[in-house]
């Protein structure tokens, strides 16, 4: 048995090389990152990671230095499950959301990080090994962006290899979404993925209004139209807007995603590995999609989760964000003519430049 000797969290807030906004979130400066190194007994360090859009990333690190160490120390770290249930339950009254799944997310990745090094696999492998080269679309955060400047940032992925976009809507103005849909449609062409993204602006008859008014321009689906709590408007948003819907990035436990599914609220489920608990819980999304036949695909991480839909039959697109984190990494996500390519490095293959991110660690709360 291998047992785990440490637990060593970490907590760097990011500066992003540009300001990027969404209809909800507004501006974001800064990405905080909260990283968990886990040891064993056998000398392994497995990593996980979880990430804000600036905010509570200190309350995830004092959770992380706190609570979780007595929890996992002298268990044998092969137990994911049980390790998985014992934290959720121990954290359970005081969490079972917000800050506490996000440091459960990054355990539970460093987790099964840990056990792919051990056995000399990559994670996606490990996990199931469908198809290494997953579908992959470069997410924009640009609803702000003048038209100019989002074809240009477009132009600029097509030119890394990217052949599927999608792009943030839910201005003040729906005329201004349809208007900058319409131009991204005839820059594109016919038949190229195009997706968009609401981030939870609009209530449901809104959202029914503004798909209704995206129809013309052949989209993968409409990414979170409404607030993640409103299945029922999910459902009719399904129902009355004529375009797949995807959502999920914002729920952060498996029951979410069964109600949401069952109640047919959603034609795209998108976990966030970072957030929604962890690589355990993200590959039950995905199994349960499959058991409804219905694609998953995700949220964020990139990097992680191109194994997690590369280990599944029923992946759709995996999305590509540019949080800065490429900086801090020693190897970027390969993009192959669409598709990212799971590295066949034992575990996830993210190697963090650990002195590099020193210099931006982020204030620790008292513990």
């Amino acid at each position: 048995m291998a047992s785990i000797t440490s637990l060593e969290p970490g907590y760097y807030r990011i500066p992003l090389p540009i300001v990027l906004s969404d209809s909800m979130h507004g501006e974001m400066t800064v990405f905080e990152l909260n990283t968990v190194r886990l040891r064993d007994s056998e000398g392994i360090e497995g990593v996980g990671y979880t990430f804000t859009c600036g905010r509570n990333g200190a309350a995830i690190d004092a959770l992380l230095h706190r609570d979780f160490p007595d929890l996992v120390a002298g268990e044998d770290a092969d137990r994911i499950e049980r390790l998985w249930t014992k934290v959720w339950w121990a954290m359970h009254y005081g969490g079972r959301g917000g800050p506490t799944v996000l440091a459960q997310s990054a355990l539970d990745i460093a987790l099964w990080d840990l056990k792919a090094k051990r056995l000399g696999q990559p994670l996606w492998k490990l996990l199931g090994g469908n198809d290494p080269r997953v579908p992959c679309y470069a997410g924009g955060i640009d609803l702000d962006y003048p038209l100019d400047r989002l074809l240009q940032q477009t132009q600029d992925n097509l030119a890394k290899g990217f052949r599927a976009i999608k792009m943030k809507v839910g201005r003040k103005r729906l005329s201004e979404d349809v208007e900058r849909v319409r131009a991204m449609r005839e820059f594109l062409g016919a038949d190229f993925p195009l997706m968009v993204d609401a981030n939870m602006k609009w209530t449901a008859d809104e959202a029914i209004r503004a798909a209704r008014a995206f129809q013309p321009y052949d989209l993968g689906w409409l990414e979170e139209p409404i607030i993640p709590d409103d299945v029922a408007g999910h459902v009719r948003v399904v129902r009355e807007g004529g375009l797949p819907i995807a959502t999920g990035e914002n729920f952060r436990t498996l029951w979410e995603f069964k109600q949401m599914i069952a109640s047919g609220g959603v034609t795209f489920p998108e976990p966030d590995v970072t957030n929604c608990g962890g690589i355990t819980p993200f590959m039950k999304v995905a199994h349960l999609a499959e058991a409804f036949n219905l694609p998953v695909t995700s949220h964020g991480a990139h990097d992680i989760t191109v194994h997690l839909l590369g280990a599944v039959p029923n992946r759709s697109y995996l999305e590509a964000h540019g949080f800065g984190l490429d900086r801090y990494i020693a190897e970027r996500l390969r993009i192959e003519d669409g598709f990212a390519i799971c590295p066949d490095r034992p575990g996830h293959g993210i190697g963090f430049d650990w002195d590099g991110l020193e210099s931006i660690r982020g204030p620790r709360l008292a513990v």
